[in-house]
């Protein structure tokens, strides 16, 4: 049963438009003028319970719209919202108290307060005692690598310490519906890593749902099976990453190191020659037949080294952002 339930959510807005200069300012009191913008348009999909979803689309495809929508921040213009039974607007407590909202370019922490200050806030808001908060807030840190940075100021920590801790006060409600809006942004790669394995052991851990934004595929790929696609406010694929990938990329790059030298013509019974530099050959081969033809290559030639490779799913889903649709 689905936990999350989407049908033709549509979101508007009426932005005031204002030409520069003195002039511009008092035609735009006397006569304002007004265009509308669509942020999501006709959006229908449903998450069942466990599942950690990919959210991908450019930047203004609307997929913080969305993700306030889902939360009761914003109203939508049209369409229905069902989150565990429960309608996001209406706000109730016992609907509070299962969801969070993380989004990597705000935070709630105190900047000159140490987060176990705003930790003890936060318990204090979801009416936790003193006992389960400090158990909550050990089982959480510990799950973060988290130890002294939370007795510091939060001016003090890094950018990656802040993060964890931001996740830690999101968190310590024990939510089981976590909409996360680019968790890992501007951390390196160490930060990043640490905060996937978080998530990846907290859903498996309480069963949480998670939807996730995040235009690093790393984080998309490690968590996310599923994912969805947004262009221009309106969903265009919902489906397993796996088959996406080989949709756009059914072939695999295999990169050749001869020890002596050989004619190009004798490996084009492999795939596609796309390269050869010296005794470096490049072929684009089909996923379908890589065992085969690769098994056909040893046998035939001497061979120092061979690499086989995906093309980058950055360059990929970034192509196919841009294009807004899957090719027939």
């Amino acid at each position: 049963m689905a936990v999350i339930s989407v049908r033709s959510l549509c979101k508007s807005y009426f932005i005031a438009e204002k030409q520069p200069g003195l002039r511009g300012t008092i035609k735009h009191l006397l006569s304002r003028r007004v265009r509308k913008v669509t942020a999501v348009n006709r959006l229908s999909f449903d998450i069942e319970q466990g599942e950690i979803v990919g959210f991908i689309g450019s930047n203004g495809a609307g997929k913080t719209t969305t993700l306030k929508m889902l939360c009761g921040l914003i109203h939508p213009s049209s369409g229905e919202i069902d989150i565990d039974g429960h309608s996001p607007f209406l706000r109730e407590k016992t609907f509070l108290q299962k969801i969070t909202l993380v989004m990597g370019q705000k935070q709630q922490l105190i900047w000159d307060l140490p987060p176990l200050d705003s930790l003890r806030v936060n318990a204090a808001i979801y009416g936790l005692s003193e006992t389960e908060t400090k158990k909550r807030i050990d089982e959480l840190a510990t799950m973060l690598e988290l130890g002294a940075e939370l007795s510091r100021p939060v001016r003090k920590l890094s950018l990656g310490q802040r993060m964890k801790a931001e996740l830690l006060a999101a968190l310590i409600h024990r939510p089981t519906l976590l909409f996360l809006d680019e968790p890992t942004l501007g951390l390196d790669i160490n930060s990043q890593i640490r905060v996937r394995e978080f998530l990846a052991q907290y859903n498996r851990k309480y069963g949480a749902t998670i939807l996730l934004t995040s235009h690093y595929m790393g984080d998309i790929a490690s968590l996310c099976k599923r994912v969805l696609l947004i262009h221009q406010g309106e969903l265009f694929h919902d489906g397993m990453l796996s088959n996406l990938m080989n949709r756009l990329s059914p072939k695999r790059c295999v990169k050749i190191e001869l020890l002596e030298d050989v004619a190009l013509e004798l490996f084009l019974q492999f795939g596609d020659v796309v390269q050869q530099e010296g005794r470096i050959v490049r072929i684009l081969i089909s996923k379908s037949k890589l065992a085969s033809n690769l098994s056909l290559l040893l046998n035939k030639f001497a061979i120092k080294d061979i690499e086989v490779t995906d093309p980058p799913i950055e360059e990929l889903i970034g192509k196919l952002l841009i294009k807004g649709h899957l090719s027939e």
